[in-house]
């Protein structure tokens, strides 16, 4: 197993995921973005999971969430759809001060796939599960190893890039758009639309709250029109798969088919470029594990996993409770409002060997990366996986050896473990595709 070298984040010295020095539950502020641009505070998570694993957070106009880090206990919520609501009715997954996220008048009663319980949930989620099965994904493999390799031969004559924006955005976004009939083309519109509604709290894609709103509207004039033109020319493919689907005797309205999509294009490229990246510069920093895949490319399934647990790409969900409840002795009542960390959980010392040590080889790696079970695990799951697997047998196939010539910049987001930018630098070789 690989020697970890520790976490920085600002202020203490973390050791091996552990803290130094005084610590109180008042220094812990999840609301204070500007402390993940230095980094995911994990120090914070270890303490509360030795100290307050069930632990009610303030916010500072609002009755405060409650906080849950421990492995078993965020897995157990996930799974429990009945007492724990993603409806956003009720509040909604995401945003932890105030209230649900407002997606705009124009949206009438639609409403994403990921803010519905069940049994809205149940028969909206068996439209989209026929486009993202394992026998999808084996057929779909050799037209993603294409691309991989496509992209790069964009960068490896070069040898040096911004990795995140060269190479780890592109595959998901070509990948994504591919699958949801956008043309080539246009797949950076796709990009820019997911920058401004998800890194909207960045200082790099900030915007007003009417400009989140715009892009939203965008996305939909796109979405719309593409509904359009696949009425007129059926593809194989999810979309016009969405436009013929039946719901108990009904379509989906074209409100509902525009949240598809936005669901399908912001997730489809977000959360798989930042694990990508993230486990890239977690290759850079531990450099004898780039050393183990090159040298044994079969290593690619068992580091995909530790890659998707390490990044932890989407760092919590918020649930909202619908009955009173009872979680390691603490009381949690109906209307709280309750945030579960992947982030923390797959740092859960009771359940990882060496947490903070990024092991290729990890050995069982039971991650909750893509959300430990339950009725939302991660509906692209398998084409993640599928991808980043096979970003890793062709980077490594055509890159030895690979450096940091730069830090990497975080996303200022408590919600999405970004990475912005990150220069690195690689022996120059040559082209492969025509």
């Amino acid at each position: 197993m690989s020697t970890a070298r520790g976490v920085r984040s600002p202020g203490r010295r973390l050791v091996r995921g552990g803290y130094a020095g005084a610590m109180q539950l008042s220094d812990i502020d999840l609301l204070d973005r500007d402390i993940f641009t230095k980094g995911v505070p994990h120090e914070w998570f270890t303490f509360l999971r030795r100290e307050a694993p069930v632990y009610k957070h303030s916010e500072p106009d609002g009755p405060g969430f409650w906080v849950i880090t421990k492995y078993d206990d965020v897995v157990a919520v996930g799974r429990d759809g009945v007492t724990f609501s993603s409806d956003q009715r009720r509040g909604g997954v995401v945003g932890l001060e105030g209230v649900a996220a407002d997606y705009g008048d124009f949206t009438g009663d639609a409403n994403l796939m990921l803010t519905m319980d069940a049994p809205e949930h149940t028969r909206y989620r068996k439209l989209v599960n026929r486009g993202f099965t394992p026998r999808q994904m084996r057929m779909l493999e050799p037209h993603v190893r294409d691309l991989t390799n496509r992209i790069i031969d964009e960068v490896i004559e070069r040898g040096e890039c911004d990795f995140v924006v060269d190479v780890a955005a592109e595959l998901p976004l070509q990948v994504i758009a591919e699958m949801i009939g956008v043309p080539m083309e246009d797949r950076h519109k796709l990009f820019e639309w997911s920058n401004r509604m998800i890194g909207s709290e960045d200082p790099e894609y900030i915007v007003a709250e009417s400009e989140v709103q715009t892009a939203q509207i965008e996305m939909f004039m796109y979405a719309n029109e593409l509904a359009k033109e696949r009425r007129e020319n059926p593809r194989d493919d999810i979309v016009t798969a969405l436009l013929n689907a039946d719901i108990d005797g009904d379509k989906l309205s074209e409100m509902d088919f525009n949240m598809f999509f936005l669901l399908l294009a912001v997730a489809g490229n977000e959360t798989t470029r930042n694990s990508i990246s993230h486990g890239f510069r977690a290759f850079c920093d531990y450099p004898e594990q780039y050393k183990l895949l090159v040298e044994d490319p079969s290593l690619a399934a068992s580091a995909t996993e530790e890659i998707v647990r390490w990044a932890s790409p989407v760092m919590y969900f918020k649930r909202n409770v619908t009955r009173d409840t009872e979680l390691r002795g603490q009381q949690i009542k109906e209307g709280d409002k309750v945030s579960i960390w992947y982030i923390s959980a797959n740092r859960d010392e009771d359940v990882f060997d060496d947490p903070f040590a990024f092991d290729i080889r990890r050995d069982p790696n039971e991650h909750v990366g893509f959300g430990g079970g339950g009725p939302h695990h991660c509906l692209g799951a398998n084409l993640a996986r599928m991808e980043i697997r096979v970003l890793l047998e062709e980077w490594v196939r055509r890159v030895p050896t690979l450096e940091a010539t730069g830090p990497a910049e975080p996303l200022r987001s408590n919600f999405i473990a970004g990475i912005k930018h990150m220069p690195v630098r690689f022996p120059a070789g040559r082209r492969e595709m025509s």
